[in-house]
């Protein structure tokens, strides 16, 4: 009796030991029907390696990664050995020694719908600006952070993934120039306590706006982006990333009967002050890229995800109404196409609001906006957006859970806003028909 309980006692020390090593995660990045992507970071040198199982079949791992210095100490992981539309329980090692957390750890594989059934229902969560505090380099007073309990709030709704709008961290003055800084930051809040159970079971996808890709309203000019943009892929699970191949973190996926596009509203970026006509937002190429994508897309709902507000006419702050001629350039191809089942997407104003505008001859244009996450709050007042939905509006800090359901040909996007309790705030619903064009 003794020696096993000496045995157990020694086997709990070595995998406390083990724990210790964990810098934060395992985190669930994107799911696709072979495989799924598993990330994780150690505070040194360490190999790691994911055990995965689900019901009626043998455990399996995957092949152990060596996290070095040079790599952050990140691993990205891929379970391969998995079936469609499966959800699998899965257990983190590191130095061979199994490291339990105390949440569920959990991902699944997409369903293969196509030809056979209708579409899945499912639900994703979306937020954007997490400030996460840290005094030493915060500016001085109130901090600016708070709240990090909405994690727990967003885990309770029990979301398939989430998608991220961008300001996912807040770079701040020590950071911006130099890989080590950007890198601190990036470590820093990726590691929040509160974060990580949502990290360990529900699938992650993000975009960026300034804030994780530079200084305050930062655009192509930003020195140090070739920096930002490794650290984002590096500590995103992204499926793909720089789709147009022109640089930058644009990205696409999809889930289900929804296709995403993950727009990069800074890399090729002019500023804000340039006056001359022709000021580029997305840039020609990334915008050509997204026409052509949403026009071969065969999604019921595609959602354009852009860090900034893209519907809003309020010319205010950072809005695409700020760059009028790319902003009308984007709407009327959308209606030159005939593209249909668009929705847009987008963080930044640090409130919540719904913009709608009405097209002659061509369906409403909507755009989602939910911010913020654990950031300061802003009432934005009366800014002038005459495309504001009223009574959906919110100014504190929030997240969003969006269902989808409903057969194939009456799929149902279900939108409800809650507070960071968890407590619902209003909701709003987009029926696929009602964003088809008459024939």
């Amino acid at each position: 009796m003794k020696k096993c309980f000496l045995f157990l006692v020694l086997l709990f020390n070595i995998s406390f030991s083990q724990s210790k090593l964990l810098q934060s995660g395992p985190m669930v990045g994107y799911s696709d029907f072979r495989e799924v992507l598993i990330w994780v970071q150690t505070k040194s040198e360490a190999e790691v390696k994911i055990e995965y199982m689900t019901e009626g079949e043998t455990s399996k791992f995957t092949s152990t990664v060596k996290t070095t210095v040079e790599g952050d100490f990140i691993a990205k992981l891929f379970p391969s050995e998995v079936a469609y539309g499966k959800t699998y329980s899965y257990k983190l090692y590191i130095n061979d020694v199994y490291v339990p957390r105390d949440y569920k750890l959990e991902f699944q594989t997409q369903t293969l719908w196509q030809w056979r059934t209708d579409p899945p229902e499912f639900s994703f969560a979306i937020g954007s600006c997490f400030y996460a505090n840290e005094p030493k380099d915060d500016r001085a007073g109130k901090p600016y952070g708070d709240g990090y309990e909405i994690f727990n709030s967003i885990l309770g709704k029990d979301p398939d993934f989430m998608v991220w709008l961008g300001d996912n961290v807040y770079l701040r003055t020590p950071d911006f120039l130099t890989e080590r800084g950007i890198r601190h930051r990036y470590r820093y809040c990726r590691a929040t306590k509160e974060l990580q159970p949502l990290l360990g079971s529900v699938h992650q996808y993000a975009t960026w706006d300034d804030h994780d890709y530079g200084p305050n309203d930062s655009d192509a000019s930003y020195a140090s982006k070739k920096l930002t943009e490794k650290a984002f892929n590096d500590y995103w699970g992204n499926l793909n990333t720089d789709v147009a191949g022109i640089g930058g973190i644009t990205s696409h996926f999809l889930w289900g009967d929804i296709e995403f596009f993950m727009m990069d509203d800074r890399y090729h970026r002019d500023p804000n002050k340039k006056l001359t006509p022709g000021k580029a937002y997305l840039g020609d190429a990334q915008l050509n890229w997204l026409i052509k994508a949403l026009t071969a897309s065969k999604a019921t709902f595609k959602v354009v995800c852009i860090g900034g507000q893209t519907i809003s006419s309020a010319a205010v702050k950072e809005n695409y109404a700020t760059y009028p001629e790319e902003r009308q350039q984007l709407i009327n191809r959308l209606h030159e196409e005939k593209i249909p089942g668009v929705i847009f997407m987008s963080g930044d104003r640090h409130h919540t609001e719904i913009s709608r505008m009405e097209r002659p001859e061509a369906y409403p244009l909507i755009d989602i906006t939910c911010s913020p996450l654990t950031s300061g709050v802003h009432n934005p007042g009366d800014e002038g957006n005459t495309h504001q939905v009223k009574g959906k509006t919110f100014n504190d800090r929030n997240f969003g859970i969006v269902n989808v359901s409903g057969t194939r040909k009456n799929r149902v996007f279900a939108l409800t806003i809650f507070d960071q309790k968890g407590e619902k705030v209003w909701d709003y619903t987009i029926k696929a028909s009602d964003l088809r064009y008459s024939k």
